[in-house]
């Protein structure tokens, strides 16, 4: 797969160069390995959920980091595997340890994380505050009530 050069937008675009960055590094990052699978799901307006497909995986091998804008999830696998001495002709299922970083918009934090039959599911929401969400301004007719402006002429 070819890397797509933001160059020439970089140069007319100004104040998007955290989205550029943004976007060159997950395509570097995803030029490598694609171990485990998952899922980006959009549940409501503000919802998300990302499933992980890690099967074999305890949930006392799995440690999710939330930090600003980024999430971290890592899958060790511990010394003592239940597997030990088993004599195996195909071994298809993996059992390696992986990390996968997924970079969070503004304001979204993880809500929940649940292991079940395999599938790790997070659950992310976005909580914009008050203060920047966008507030609307009532027009009032008549005369202004509160202190008027004076302009002295020149």
């Amino acid at each position: 797969m070819r890397q797509f050069d933001f160059t020439p937008y970089r140069r007319s675009a100004i104040g998007f160069d955290r989205l550029f960055d943004l976007l060159e590094t997950s395509a570097r990052q995803n030029q490598g390995d694609n171990y485990p699978p998952f899922n980006l799901e959009k549940m409501g307006e503000d919802q998300y959920r990302i499933t992980l497909a890690v099967a074999g995986f305890k949930a006392d091998e799995i440690d999710i980091t939330a930090q600003q804008n980024l999430l971290l999830v890592a899958g060790r696998k511990g010394e003592h595997n239940d597997n030990q001495g088993a004599n195996f002709l195909h071994l298809g299922i993996a059992n390696r340890s992986f990390e996968r970083r997924f970079e969070l918009a503004d304001f979204v934090r993880v809500e929940a994380a649940n292991l079940a039959d395999g599938l790790l599911t997070i659950d992310l929401v976005r909580e914009v505050p008050e203060a920047m969400k966008p507030k609307k301004i009532a027009v009032a007719t008549g005369a202004p009530t509160g202190p008027a402006i004076e302009h002295k002429a020149a």
